[in-house]
């Protein structure tokens, strides 16, 4: 299995559209928009993530196949400080198959900003152990609404010093 990373295209928004399109997906990663199927949103939303010169963003892929996208943004923290944060989004029929651990050590081999964030619901384990494997340890314990859920969760702020 040959996991790269490649620049986003704006042809794989497609893909991208119909990899949050999974219910078990959506419920997995908890924190998504309020309106996963709302297309128009989606568009407006990547339109802004491709503009950003701060939001350092790749493509997955296995074996030249399209899997998912990863990148890490700026986020408002405490006393008006910027953290940076990671986020991806893996294509649930490669689950369980190392990719998001092995796209997370590439990422971070062109992320260079130190700390760095990760959030996952407190009960997705996999994306938390994929955290672990590449030096994130566990910062902070957090309550947020996951729209996805439809409710106030636990969840996990996972950092790399």
């Amino acid at each position: 299995m040959n996991i790269t990373l490649r620049p986003i295209h704006p042809s794989d928004l497609p893909t991208f559209f119909e990899h949050i399109q999974d219910k078990e997906a959506q419920h997995m990663a908890a924190f998504v928009h309020e309106d996963p199927s709302d297309r128009a949103g989606f568009d407006s939303h990547w339109a802004r993530l491709m503009a950003s010169p701060r939001i350092l963003k790749f493509a997955i892929e296995v074996d030249s196949e399209l899997v998912g996208h990863i990148m890490s943004f700026d986020m408002p923290g405490e006393n008006d400080q910027l953290d940076r944060e990671i986020t991806y989004w893996i294509d649930k029929d490669h689950w369980g198959k190392g990719v998001a651990t092995g796209a997370l050590q590439r990422f971070l081999g062109e992320e260079k900003t130190r700390p760095l964030n990760g959030r996952a619901a407190k009960d997705n384990i996999a994306s938390i152990r994929s955290m672990e494997k590449c030096g994130f340890v566990l910062a902070a314990e957090e309550r947020g609404f996951a729209n996805a859920r439809g409710a106030e969760i636990d969840e996990v702020v996972m950092r790399l010093g």
